[in-house]
Order: structure tokens, then C-alpha cells, then sequence
């Protein structure tokens, strides 16, 4: 911070900045009030079974669709941060406004696979499209005497919108009525269009002989100038694992949650310990916990305690604080994996939360220290690649490990199959459940093609617990207790300790060896 900057008073700061500053800062909150109140129920609703209004997907099925999409939103910024330079950001912002409407607008009313992969995609074009641009904004409404605190509220914007959406959504939905997430998310993003028309000037496009296809070209030279210093690859390398970990929390523990936790002994519990808590994890109108409220405590915690950890951080190296956020956050995944009990959820959700508030802000910091002077943003450039390769990993693991794992759906038919029961549909056809769904088969299990099948996930589930002469909920316990679906937390707290040793390596052993290498 300057030393201007120092002088000014809180209410100077905010007077500080321009009606284009607090204009962008408004774009992220809604946009992010729309991702997040839809991307929190996602992964719930991809796999949820028909007979609750869900699209009944695979677990692979979910994963591959959530991300293979996602990476390539934070992908594609290397690529829609050019164009938005060429064209102009109210222009860029128009595109993207429109192309996240028409995608959250139509998003809900898509029940195939590829319908659903290729409408999710064109919304994931329009969200890169907009996410460059915001930040772009603040960066150029702010200069050195109020930056700090530009993108400090620019952030708290973010966490804002991706609280409240969430809970909106929570709020509302009910057991089936998902369709109010893409409603709310169409209808908050046309209110930012329709903002950006009419209030947002239009900026200055500063004029190139570059044509976009060489600007595009110029912005992946640039990053593959950055990653010619190994100190900054193999950090960005290290840094896959905590994105692989922080996803866990959207892509695999509301499916987890849903699977296997008594929702209403949980809302029950909390209740009984604090009517306020219950209060943010419930819709208010049933006694129960919903699994998007619960996972959005952690978005919550953010917003409280943030403040708080950057205090307590501020004089910490960005490596040891990175060091002991992976200690913390692998610890909180661990602990909302390992039990059934809700509580338990919850203080790994906030602990995990703790984690990320001491370790991710610090890594935009340390790629700053170790920038060479005058190219802090080239480095800057290559934050978002670790992101999007953890998107993609965490989307594996949240779709083939977890179906294969823990699904309820997948351990089901594997009693199913340890007890020789011979599975059918409403019409008696024999069924099997693979990959990409319910499939007929006949009596040597070969599986029949074009053949059409009426069971849900939900009606396959009973049939099992019918056939072992329990109900659905003893059923549960007894999945849980004979194939322990929990485990799968091995694999996550396993990424989280190989993060914490590589980055201890990192910091103690191989910068030290290249900065001797260097000076040698």
C-alpha cells in the first residue's frame, strides 16, 4: 500500500472509486449469484433419480459433463481476455450476458446427455467471455493507492454473490423444483445486461495492427514465456492438487451428502444447537438439511471470517501460509467424509473453509514475489491454468472414482449382485446398471440393444431393500456399514498431503537449489 493510500480514510477509499469500479464489482456479484445458485445444486441434479424431476445421469456421466466444462471456463480466459481487449468490454460483456441467459434459460429444459453437455458448454463460453473483464474493469479503475482495497471488495463481492445464490436456491427448490435455480440465474443475469446497456459507457479500445487471431497468438506466447522459469511451473504444478481438493466440495460432497446422510436427523440435531445454524441449512419450510446449504457454509464462513485470517496472516510467508492452508484443508476434507453424522460435516466444511481463506490468497501473492520486475502480469497470466487442470481431475474422480466407490446407486447393485437377486424394471424386463445407465439384458447378462426400460434410481434402490426385507433407510446402513463408501476420503486427504509434502519440498529444497544454481 502507498503511502497515499495510507493517508486516506475508509469512507476516502470508497469515494475513490468510479461508477465503472462499483459497476464491474455489481457484474461479479450477480454473475456469481447466478454460477454459484446454480452450480451448488448441479451435481445433486445431474444423477438425482427421474422420479424427483432429476436428469438421472451416471456419476461419470455427471462428473465428465461438470468438469470437462468447468476447466474449460478457466481455460479460455488466455483466449476471451484478447478478444475483450480488441472488441471492448461493454461490447464482451453484451456477448456474455446474452450467451449466459440463453444457457441458463434453456439449461433446465434439457434432459439428454449431449443436449445437456453441449447447452452447459455454450453457458461455459458466455462465463469466460464475462470473467476477464471484471477484473480487467477494477484493475483499470484502480491505481496503486487504492488497488489493495479495490480488489479486496471486488472479492468480498464474489463471495457475496456466491453465497446468497445458493441459498436462495436452497431456499426455494424444495425436493424437486430445481428448475428455480436456472430461472433465478436467467433473470439475475438479465438484469445485469440490462444494466450494462444502459448505464455502462462504453470504453476506449486502444487500436492495434494485430488482427484477434494474432493477439490470441501473443497472449499463449506469453504464458509459455512464463513457464520457461521452472520455479513458477513446478508451483503451478503443486497447486493442481489444492483446485483438485477445494472442487471436492461442489463436484463430489453434495452427492455424497444426499447419498448417504439422514438429512432430517441432521436438521434435527442442529436445531437442537442452534435454531440460527439450522436456519442456514434448511429451506424453512420442512425440517430438513438441504446438501447445496450445507456445502454453502463454506462460502458463508468466507464472508465472516476472511477479515479475520488475512489479519492474523498478514505477516506470514505466502509459502508457509500456502503450507499450512493444505494442512488445514486436508483435514476438513477428511472429516466431511467420514462420518454420516451431519455435525461432523459441518465442522469439516468450516474447518476446510479455514484452510482455503489461509492459503489461496496467498498464492496470488507468491506468484508475485517470485515475478521478475516488469512481469508481475505476465506471471499473473498463468494463475488460472492449475485451475483448470484441477477442475478437470476433480471431475474424474467426483464421476468414475465416486460411481464406482461410494455412489449409493452403484453400491446397491453390487449387494444386488453378491445376493444373486435378478433385477427388473416395472414391465419385468431384467436390467443392469452400467456407466451410461439402466440397460435390459437377458438371463446370461448380455446386454440387449434398443430395448426401453421404465425404473428409476430411487425404484431400483427399494427393490433392493424389498428383496433383504428392510426399508430404504436400513438399507442405507447397511450399504454403509458392509462396503464403507466413506473411504473415497483416503484418495482426498491423500492429494492433500502429497500438495503439503510437494510444496514443503518446493520451498525448502528446490527453490533453494535453483536460486544457488542462479547465483552460482
Amino acid at each position: 500500500m502507498s503511502k497515499d493510500s495510507k493517508k486516506m480514510g475508509f469512507v476516502e477509499l470508497m469515494k475513490s472509486f468510479p461508477k465503472r469500479f462499483w459497476m464491474a464489482s455489481m457484474f461479479e456479484l450477480l454473475e456469481r449469484f447466478a454460477w454459484y445458485g446454480m452450480f451448488a445444486i448441479l451435481a445433486i441434479y445431474l444423477v438425482a433419480s427421474k422420479d424427483v424431476n432429476g436428469l438421472g445421469f451416471t456419476d461419470e456421466q455427471g462428473g465428465k459433463i461438470i468438469g470437462d466444462i468447468t476447466a474449460l471456463l478457466y481455460f479460455l480466459p488466455l483466449i476471451t481476455g484478447a478478444i475483450a481487449d480488441r472488441i471492448g468490454y461493454k461490447k464482451s460483456l453484451i456477448i456474455a450476458f446474452v450467451m449466459l441467459a440463453i444457457g441458463y434459460g434453456t439449461l433446465g429444459y434439457v434432459h439428454s446427455y449431449w443436449a445437456f453437455y453441449f447447452i452447459f458448454l455454450f453457458l461455459g463460453l458466455g462465463a469466460a467471455m464475462f470473467k476477464p473483464v471484471a477484473s480487467a474493469i477494477v484493475t483499470r479503475t484502480t491505481d496503486e493507492s487504492n488497488s489493495s482495497m479495490g480488489f479486496g471488495v471486488f472479492y468480498m463481492m464474489v463471495n457475496i454473490g456466491g453465497w446468497i445464490g445458493p441459498f436462495i436456491v436452497g431456499k426455494l427448490r424444495g425436493e424437486s423444483n430445481w428448475l428455480i435455480a436456472f430461472h433465478m440465474a436467467t433473470g439475475v443475469i438479465l438484469v445485469n445486461l440490462l444494466f450494462n446497456i444502459f448505464f455502462f459507457k462504453n470504453d476506449k479500445i486502444t487500436k492495434s495492427d494485430q488482427s484477434i487471431i494474432e493477439t490470441i497468438k501473443k497472449s499463449f506466447s506469453n504464458i509459455w514465456e512464463a513457464l520457461k522459469d521452472a520455479r513458477l511451473t513446478v508451483l503451478l504444478i503443486i497447486m493442481i492438487g489444492f483446485w483438485t481438493l477445494f472442487n471436492q466440495l461442489f463436484y463430489t460432497l453434495p452427492k455424497f451428502i444426499q447419498d448417504w446422510v439422514d438429512l432430517k436427523e441432521l436438521f434435527t440435531s442442529v436445531h437442537n444447537f442452534s435454531p440460527l445454524l439450522s436456519s442456514l441449512i434448511s429451506d424453512g419450510k420442512e425440517a430438513i438439511a438441504k446438501p447445496e446449504l450445507l456445502v454453502n457454509l463454506d462460502a458463508f464462513a468466507i464472508i465472516i471470517l476472511q477479515m479475520l485470517i488475512s489479519y492474523i496472516i498478514i505477516k506470514w510467508k505466502p509459502v508457509n501460509a500456502m503450507i499450512i492452508g493444505f494442512i488445514i484443508v486436508s483435514m476438513g476434507i477428511g472429516l466431511t467424509f467420514y462420518y454420516r453424522d451431519g455435525i461432523f460435516i459441518i465442522a469439516g466444511i468450516i474447518i476446510f473453509a479455514i484452510g482455503e481463506m489461509t492459503a489461496n490468497p496467498k498464492f496470488s501473492a507468491y506468484i508475485a514475489e517470485i515475478s521478475p520486475k516488469g512481469k508481475e502480469a505476465l506471471y499473473m497470466g498463468t494463475y488460472f491454468l492449475p485451475v483448470f487442470v484441477g477442475n478437470k481431475i476433480a471431475g474424474w474422480l467426483s464421476g468414475s472414482i465416486y460411481g464406482s466407490m461410494s455412489a449409493k446407486i452403484a453400491l446397491a447393485q453390487k449387494e444386488a449382485i453378491n445376493k444373486g437377486f435378478e433385477m427388473v424394471d416395472k414391465h419385468g424386463q431384467l436390467i443392469h446398471y452400467t456407466d451410461t445407465g439402466f440397460k435390459a439384458i437377458d438371463s446370461s447378462g448380455k446386454i440387449l440393444k434398443n430395448v426401453k426400460i421404465d425404473i428409476t434410481k430411487n425404484d431400483y434402490i427399494a427393490q433392493v431393500a424389498q428383496k433383504l426385507d428392510m426399508d430404504v433407510d436400513k438399507f442405507t446402513t447397511h450399504l454403509w456399514n458392509t462396503y464403507h463408501p466413506n473411504e473415497i476420503l483416503w484418495i482426498f486427504v491423500g492429494i492433500g498431503v502429497v500438495t503439503f509434502l510437494a510444496l514443503v519440498f518446493y520451498d525448502k529444497v528446490y527453490v533453494k537449489r535453483l536460486d544457488k544454481k542462479n547465483n552460482g
